[in-house]
């Protein structure tokens, strides 16, 4: 019989044996990614490094299976502690935010009942189909599940985040390193909740918080109005195709100037002669700039398959796509040149040609080649200058 002081665990009753969850609201919605590190095993001073990495990276949690080492985190970090026994003492539960249970080799899953004060949880591995079907059982009535799978497939990740769809518990899968977690991050569109990593240095504490940090999902787009539309030769243009199908008005920001750029319109909308490639941006000269992710320019000319660019809404919705190929090829050009709502002048040069269009406000379509002085298109106009496509403060004059 456990003391008083302890606290008991208790199995999970498989899913057969009671009603369904009832759906937890909140589970419904869209939740953050979230990051905790695994300072188990790590030297004092390797550990203190990570800690204070994780501290100024705003990660969520760190994990430990001593409470001393968790005793002095400052409230931002969620302090995970996690036990091999099948009891743990009270005052120890309390000092902690989640107490996770790490029965890896038992089949039962059982949990820690972590009192008044404390979340419990469950490390399951995943390692074959009964494992499996424990860790589907398990996200469903554990408050946090800590998930280990043994093989590389993404598989097993994608049925167990399936299951726990509206339990209202949390999912955390421990990742290798970097990479694996990037790829985690993306399982079934929305991914593990939060991810589990044992860093090797603090700078993997850094990478870590970028890769869970979420990217921009608006751009304020404006209007532009075109002063000028001219025919100027020939000259190397490239369409961009990404490894995505875009929407009607979906379009890649473009431009000669880094100061302002134009919302180019995806090949999804008919052609009297050819096939919609509804992947695909005719969409400029190779000297242009283009918007990717984290608030960065890149040359038309330097963009390779396998890099993201991002794709933007008429509304100014924004997501991440891939590059999966840029062709470049010889053609006859347009320059088209419009203002800013302030004044500013912006350009973009583009493949002359009545099949490349660029968008308008409410996502209307307008064909390069019907484009005259006055008609209203939508573009991007940030403040700052450009300098190997970071944005700085300096005076630049584009022309």
């Amino acid at each position: 019989m456990n003391s008083s002081t302890d606290i008991v665990t208790d199995d999970i009753t498989p899913l057969a044996a009671v009603p369904d969850a009832v759906p937890n609201s909140a589970a419904q919605e869209q939740r953050a990614h979230f990051a905790w590190i695994d300072i188990r095993g790590a030297a004092d001073v390797e550990r203190d490094a990570l800690v204070q990495a994780a501290i100024h990276h705003r990660i969520d949690g760190i994990v430990a299976d001593d409470a001393e080492l968790l005793r002095d985190l400052p409230p931002t970090v969620r302090r995970v502690l996690t036990t091999t026994g099948h009891s743990v003492d009270a005052d120890v539960a309390a000092s902690v935010d989640i107490v996770l249970a790490d029965h890896s080799g038992d089949d039962t899953n059982r949990i820690v009942d972590a009192g008044p004060s404390a979340e419990a949880g469950v490390h399951v591995v995943v390692s074959d189909a009964d494992t499996l079907r424990h860790a589907c059982e398990t996200v469903r009535r554990a408050p946090w599940t800590l998930l280990t799978f043994t093989d590389p497939t993404k598989i097993p990740l994608e049925i167990v985040i399936a299951a726990a769809e509206n339990s209202g518990g949390r999912t955390v899968t421990i990742v290798n390193d970097i990479e694996d977690a990037g790829i985690v991050k993306l399982v079934l569109e929305h991914g593990s909740d939060g991810l589990l990593l044992r860093p090797r240095n603090a700078d993997d504490v850094g990478t870590l918080a970028e890769v869970i940090r979420p990217s921009a999902d608006r751009i304020e787009l404006t209007e532009l109005t075109v002063t000028k539309v001219e025919h100027i030769g020939m000259g190397e243009r490239a369409c961009i195709d990404t490894c995505s199908l875009l929407e009607k008005d979906e379009g890649c920001l473009i431009g000669s100037f880094s100061t302002g750029m134009f919302l180019s319109c995806s090949e999804t909308h008919p052609l009297p002669y050819m096939p919609t490639r509804p992947f695909r941006w005719n969409a400029g000269a190779v000297h242009s700039y283009v918007l990717v992710p984290d608030n960065r320019t890149r040359y038309v000319s330097e963009l390779q398959a396998g890099q993201p660019i991002l794709a933007i809404r008429s509304t100014g919705e924004v997501r991440e796509v891939r590059i999966g190929r840029v062709k470049i090829e010889r053609r006859p050009l347009i320059s088209v040149t419009a203002t800013t709502t302030d004044g500013r002048v912006v350009n973009v040069i583009a493949q002359d040609d009545w099949h490349v269009r660029l968008l308008g406000p409410g996502g209307s379509v307008n064909n390069v080649t019907d484009l005259k002085p006055g008609d209203t298109l939508l573009g991007y106009a940030p403040p700052e200058s450009r300098h190997v496509g970071l944005p700085i403060t300096e005076f630049c004059d584009e022309r």
